[in-house]
C-alpha cells in the first residue's frame, strides 16, 4: 500500500505542477519611453503585476511607457492606449462634475431624487458635498444575502460582486441602506454612485452622457467609456488577473459608474484628465481643491484626496476593481503628474508614488490572512483522508468517496483563491500529491471495505452527494 501510494504522489505531483498556479509577472515587453519603462521596472519588482501602462507628466510634457503585456489568450504589450478598468479613479470626475455644474453642494440629495423612497432620512438629506467626501455616513455597499453569496464567488471564480447592477439597482440600494457616522469620512462606494445618479438626474440625462458631454468630451478622452452589460469589451483591453493568477470577470455595473463601476479607459486618457486639473483648465478642475480632513495627513475635496509627506502634497486618487489596480496622482508645487494603470489586483499606489519622487510609508497593508490560509490548509485537506487509509480500520466506502471529493473541492478552491507568490505555489502539487496517495492508498483497501459503517439510510448518501453537487456546481459555473 505504501508503495503505490508514493509512487501515485510522486506521479501526480510532477502533473500538477503543470497547473499549479502561478503569480503574474511581468514579461519583457516594452513600448514608449524606455528611460521611463526601466525605471517602472525598478520600481515595480518582479511579482505581481502582469501590464503596467504609465504617463508621467512633467514640466508640462507627458511621457508614455508600457512594460509587461495585456494577457488572455492573445497577448499584447500594453501601451498608452492599451484599456484597463478604472475603477474609484472615476470618483474624481464625479467630484468635477458636481463642481462644474454649478450645483450649491449643501443641496441635499433627496432635493434632486424626490421619487426614490429612502428608508433612512439620513441618507434622503446627505448633501451632494458630502457624498462627494465621502462624509454622508452611507456604508460603501448594501450587505444582502445575496451579495454576500455574490462575494464568494468573486472570492473562489473571480466572477463580478456586483452582478450587473444598473441605475435602477443602485438606487434602490441606497433607498434600503441606512446612514451612520455622518460627518466623519468613511470611504463609500454607494455615496458615490448615489451622488452620480443625482447629477444625472438634475441634467435630465443619464450619467454616461452626462460625463461624455461635460468632462470627458472637452478633454479629448475619447477612450473613456462606460460599458453596460452587453458591450463588448475595449478592443486590445488588458485581461483582468488576481495578483496570485486568478482570472478575474470585468465588473458590468453600470449603475455605479460614478463611483467607478463599467468604467474603462487609458493612461493616454487619464494624463490628459491630470494634466488639466493641475493646469487648473478642466471642467471643475477646482473639485481638486482639499476642503475637509479624512484623516492623519490627509484632506479630501470633490472626490480628490490630498496627503502630506513631509512638505510634500500629493493630491490623488486610486482604483480596484477583481482585476485591475489604477493610480493617478500629481503633485501641484511640482507640476509633476503620474498615472499608472495595471490588470492585476496588485496595488500600484506605492509604484505611483515612487515615481512622483516620494518614498512610500512603511508597513503598508499586512499579510493576507484569509488568502493564506487558503494556501496553507486547503490542498491538503487529503491529510485526512490519507491517515484513514493507513489508520482507520473502520473507513468504509462511503466515507472515502466523500473524503477524496470534499479534499478535492477544496484543492480547487485553494488553487482559485490561494495567496500563490507568499506561499510557494509548489505547495499546492503537494497538496495534489496527498491527496493522489490517499487516494491509491485507500483504492487498495477498497476490496476490504464494507459500503457503510452502518446500515445504510437515506441521509448515508448525503455524505458524498453533497461534495459532488458543490464540485459540479462550481465547475458549471467556471465554464459558463
Amino acid at each position: 500500500m505504501k508503495r503505490v501510494a508514493v509512487l501515485s504522489a510522486l506521479v501526480v505531483a510532477a502533473l500538477a505542477l503543470l497547473i499549479a498556479p502561478r503569480p503574474p509577472a511581468l514579461s519583457p515587453a516594452t513600448t514608449g519611453d524606455a528611460a521611463l519603462a526601466q525605471q517602472v521596472r525598478r520600481a515595480a519588482g518582479d511579482a505581481g503585476y502582469q501590464g503596467l501602462s504609465v504617463a508621467l507628466i512633467e514640466n508640462g510634457r507627458v511621457r508614455h511607457a508600457g512594460v509587461g503585456d495585456t494577457g488572455g489568450p492573445d497577448p499584447r504589450p500594453v501601451g498608452p492606449g492599451t484599456a484597463y478598468e478604472l475603477g474609484s479613479i472615476t470618483k474624481t470626475m464625479t467630484g468635477m462634475l458636481l463642481a462644474d455644474l454649478g450645483l450649491s453642494p449643501d443641496t441635499p440629495v433627496r432635493d434632486l431624487l424626490p421619487a426614490v423612497p429612502f428608508s433612512d432620512p439620513a441618507v434622503g438629506s446627505a448633501t451632494l458635498a458630502e457624498l462627494s467626501s465621502h462624509r454622508a455616513g452611507v456604508p460603501s455597499v448594501r450587505t444582502t444575502p445575496a451579495g454576500f453569496l455574490r462575494s464568494y464567488l468573486y472570492v473562489f471564480g473571480g466572477a463580478d460582486p456586483y452582478a450587473a447592477a444598473g441605475p435602477q439597482q443602485a438606487l434602490a440600494d441606497a433607498a434600503a441602506v441606512s446612514a451612520s457616522g455622518r460627518g466623519k469620512v468613511s470611504y463609500s462606494n454607494l455615496g458615490v454612485s448615489l451622488l452620480g445618479l443625482a447629477l444625472a438626474e438634475h441634467a435630465r440625462t443619464d450619467y454616461e452622457t452626462l460625463l461624455r458631454d461635460r468632462l470627458l468630451r472637452p478633454l479629448g478622452m475619447t477612450s473613456t467609456v462606460v460599458l453596460h452589460p452587453g458591450e463588448p469589451l475595449p478592443a486590445g483591453h488588458a485581461h483582468g488577473r488576481s495578483q496570485y493568477g486568478q482570472p478575474m470577470d470585468p465588473w458590468r455595473d453600470h449603475g455605479h459608474a460614478g463611483a467607478g463601476g463599467a468604467v474603462w479607459s487609458t493612461s493616454h486618457d487619464i494624463a490628459r484628465l491630470v494634466q488639466a486639473v493641475m493646469a487648473g483648465t478642466a471642467p471643475g478642475a477646482d473639485a481638486a481643491k482639499p476642503r475637509f480632513p479624512a484623516g492623519e495627513h490627509r484632506r479630501i475635496g470633490y472626490g480628490w484626496f490630498t496627503t502630506a509627506y513631509g512638505d510634500r502634497q500629493i493630491t490623488w486618487h486610486n482604483g480596484a476593481t477583481g482585476g485591475h489596480s489604477t493610480y493617478a496622482g500629481f503633485d501641484p508645487a511640482s507640476g509633476r503628474g503620474v498615472v499608472v494603470l495595471g490588470n492585476t489586483s496588485k496595488d500600484v499606489d506605492d509604484l505611483g508614488r515612487r515615481l512622483l519622487g516620494v518614498t512610500p510609508p512603511d508597513g503598508g497593508d499586512g499579510p493576507p490572512i484569509r488568502e493564506l490560509l487558503f494556501a496553507l490548509t486547503f490542498p491538503f485537506i487529503g491529510l485526512g483522508l490519507l491517515y484513514s487509509a493507513f489508520r482507520n480500520p473502520a473507513l468504509d466506502r462511503v466515507s472515502a468517496v466523500s473524503r477524496v471529493l470534499w479534499a478535492a473541492l477544496f484543492l480547487w478552491l485553494g488553487h482559485r483563491a490561494g495567496a500563490w507568490g507568499p506561499v510557494p505555489p509548489f505547495a499546492w502539487a503537494l497538496g495534489a500529491a496527498t491527496l493522489a496517495a490517499a487516494t491509491a492508498a485507500t483504492l487498495t483497501r477498497w476490496p476490504t471495505l464494507p459500503l457503510a459503517s452502518r446500515p445504510p439510510a437515506w441521509h448515508t448518501w448525503l455524505s458524498p452527494a453533497v461534495p459532488a453537487v458543490l464540485l459540479g456546481a462550481f465547475g458549471a459555473f467556471l465554464i459558463l
